[in-house]
């Protein structure tokens, strides 16, 4: 079956080069307006268009972002296909899933399938992604294992946040939005020249208010943001040949979390009343114990909250000869992570957690790369980077299971890689590509202890001698790849890549600390074709490709049996598995005014080997680990997603009226290692907005909608304890106006 769809795929990129070439021969010259724009990347470390590069590759532009109502790194789920990012349990630590390859892990310490940076900066930790965007000029999203030009390695692939930079000419720009939630957010930057080889850019963000849940007991709102985030930047050239970019960012987030509610009814302990499920994903709850307060200091009745700083200083400094660029960052950022969410969606203590986390993550990179015109293009680096991480994680467990837990240790993470890629132009037509990456990384985790308390300000007392860890991954992943340009306008690559994500620690309230040793680095074998094509005069872009991924020891979110407690959650190694799928995009300018959007991809994947997942009724039962086998059984991922947009502006006298709707379609999720208890049902999701505008002018109107028809959905469902059955909801319809003005 996966030879007859490569095959197929193939088959139909050719078709649709040769049906292109015979369109745009037949059809009449179309005005050169309406070409669809062509977006400079630099996914390959070098501004290209991104119809030249031969990668799965989507790029968003700001103002797209801003359409979509996109302002955070998760909600790009709903503007790019095969993407999913949901938060753990609804909790600050999302889970990234791209092409099916993802990590679920709700604690800080363990890095991401999916490889995120803004301006060339790496995030590796999956907290520090959650910041506001703003001032970005463009989002690139690469799909499949990344490594041979990056400091980073991922099996999953890449999103890249491009901002905006210094102008050497004045200009400045607001925007404000405040919607139907009572939510205000404002935005804004200024740029411009400080002297002749010096031009800075200051922008910022806001966000304050919009609550839409409520205590389903005493009528409280929970969900108001509280967030600001600044960034500055200098860029100084002092040579035609050399430049530098100096960028400094600072940012605080005090929000109120969005509340899981109860999709069933909560009756764990029989001795409490038991809590009717909630008719509305607007309800939830919240509240702790006692003795939770006195281990954290966080009152009885204390909303759920995020307080967050974060910040960071880089440098990159470029310059070039003749024949080479040579490209330095220095990087370093913090993360200063407090946050309290109540995971039993009641004021019960059954489930309460929070989150103490202080980290720090120093890096360099360095490349050098050909600058010369010819055959042989080359690029050549190293990445070092180091983290440090200092985390203590508390559950309430005072009314559930009688005691509460505080989970503290330090980790040290040290990553050093050499990387490299050679281009060699064949023919005209045809180009080889081959590269690759060796990478050294020590973790090493510290004093890593579970304590528990029994009665409100009693002592901690340990459940496990204090126990300390290492591992050593040392990994060589590369990639050969082939690009065909049969025609302008036309190319079609193939690839074979090997990708790792570095193994890891679970971090969770584990009485035996020693009954969960590191588990092992996770290796994919991804192969894929595809071809992107422009034709009809460039106004319309078809990209496609279909991809096979082979897994060996794919890590997993499931349970070890604890001597002290039972079942705990804990990622292990599943021995082999398989994905494949692939993705189409299409945008067309029939006229000038009119530009069209569309997106499909799927994926589907199976275990081939798995023979070590808990069974947790077996095990409860036996007072022992009983394990079952998944061999044969689906991974648990959405199969299907789709989404669109279209936009129509036309001329009203003076001023200019651009019509906007955007969709997505979020397929059904079922959860093999949660059991379909927690399957997460599929949605359609629809945004709209109409904007007003002077013909030649620096400011616009916009009235827009999100979730058009209020459509009701979960983001995850998941338990925390067993039958405790909570949801985290996506926002219901909202209304609201924006205003813009720029010069």
């Amino acid at each position: 079956m996966i030879k007859r769809l490569l095959i197929g795929t193939a088959a139909g990129a050719i078709g649709a080069t040769f049906a292109g070439a015979a369109f745009a021969e037949a059809s009449p010259e179309a005005p050169g307006d309406t070409a669809v724009e062509q977006v400079i990347v630099t996914a390959q470390r070098r501004e290209q268009s991104a119809q030249d590069v031969g990668v799965a590759l989507s790029v968003i532009s700001g103002d797209q972002l801003a359409a979509r109502g996109v302002a955070t790194v998760n909600q790009l789920q709903f503007a790019t296909p095969s993407l999913e990012i949901t938060p753990q349990f609804g909790s600050g630590q999302p889970s990234f899933r791209l092409r099916g390859v993802g990590f679920d892990d709700y604690a800080s310490n363990n890095s991401s399938t999916v490889g995120v940076s803004v301006d060339e900066v790496a995030y590796p930790i999956q907290a520090q992604t959650q910041g506001l965007l703003f001032d970005i000029a463009r989002v690139e999203v690469l799909r499949g294992p990344q490594g041979t030009l990056y400091g980073r390695n991922t099996t999953g692939g890449a999103i890249n946040f491009i901002t905006n930079r210094p102008t050497r000419s004045l200009s400045a720009g607001v925007t404000a939005e405040y919607d139907s939630n009572e939510e205000f957010k404002a935005e804004g930057f200024v740029s411009g020249p400080i002297s002749d080889t010096l031009s800075g850019r200051l922008a910022f963000v806001t966000d304050q208010g919009g609550a839409w849940q409520k205590n389903r007991t005493t009528g409280q709102k929970l969900g108001d943001k509280d967030t600001t985030s600044v960034r500055g930047q200098l860029a100084w050239t002092p040579t035609d040949r050399t430049d530098f970019l100096l960028s400094v960012h600072a940012g605080y987030d005090k929000s109120e979390p969005t509340g899981l509610y109860l999709f069933n009814p909560l009756g764990y302990n029989a001795s409490l009343p038991t809590i009717a499920a909630d008719g509305s994903r607007k309800n939830t709850g919240w509240g702790g114990s006692a003795a939770f307060a006195a281990l954290t200091g966080i009152a009885t009745d204390a909303k759920p909250f995020h307080d967050t700083k974060s910040s960071g200083v880089s440098l990159r400094a470029h310059t070039e000869t003749d024949g080479v660029d040579l490209v330095s960052i220095t990087s370093y950022e913090t993360l200063h992570r407090k946050e309290y969410n109540d995971w039993d969606a009641s004021a019960y203590a059954y489930a309460g957690t929070y989150f103490d986390t202080d980290a720090k993550v120093f890096s360099q990179e360095l490349r050098a790369s050909s600058k010369t015109e010819g055959p042989l293009q080359w690029l050549v680096g190293g990445y070092y980077s180091r983290e440090t991480i200092d985390e203590a994680f508390y559950s309430d467990f005072y009314q559930s299971l009688l005691f509460d837990t505080r989970t503290t240790y330090s980790q040290k993470v040290r990553s050093a890689s050499l990387f490299g890629q050679l281009e060699y132009a064949l023919t005209d037509k045809v180009k080889l590509i081959g590269g690759l990456r060796g990478e050294n990384e020590k973790r090493n985790q510290d004093n890593f202890v579970t304590a528990g308390v029994f009665a409100p300000g009693a002592p901690a007392t340990n459940f496990s001698p204090t126990a300390d860890k290492a591992l050593h991954n040392k990994t060589l992943t590369g990639k050969l790849a082939l690009e065909y340009r049969p025609i302008a306008g036309v190319l079609i690559y193939a690839s074979a890549s090997k990708g790792t994500k570095s193994g890891g620690f679970t971090s969770y309230n584990v009485g035996d600390a020693s009954a969960v040793d590191g588990f092992r680095p996770e290796t994919l074998w991804a192969y894929e074709t595809g071809f992107k094509s422009s034709f009809a005069d460039n106004t319309v872009q078809l990209n496609g490709s279909v991809f096979y991924y082979d897994y060996k020891d794919q890590q997993v979110q499931s349970a070890i049996y604890d001597i002290n407690n039972g079942p705990i959650g804990a990622i292990v190694n599943a021995q082999k598995s398989h994905i494949y799928g692939g993705e189409l995009e299409l945008t067309w300018r029939p006229v000038p005014a009119l530009r069209i959007g569309q997106s499909l991809g799927y994926k589907t994947g199976k275990f081939d080997k798995y023979t070590n997942d808990l069974d947790i009724p077996a095990s409860v039962a036996a007072g022992r680990a009983v394990y079952i086998s998944r061999t044969g059984a689906k991974v648990g991922f959405p199969p299907l997603s789709y989404g669109g947009d279209v936009s129509y502006t036309w001329g009203v006298g003076d001023y200019e009226v651009q019509a906007q709707g955007n969709w997505a379609f979020h397929d059904k999720t079922k959860p093999l290692l949660l059991g379909s208890r927690y399957d997460v049902d599929s949605y359609w999701l629809a945004n709209a907005s109409v904007t007003v505008s002077p013909a030649k002018g620096p400011w616009e109107l916009t009235v827009f909608a999100r979730n058009v028809f209020n459509t009701k959905y979960d983001l995850t469902r998941n338990f925390f304890l067993p039958l405790i059955d909570i949801a985290a909801p996506g926002q219901p319809a909202t209304y609201g106006v924006r205003a813009q003005y720029r010069f």
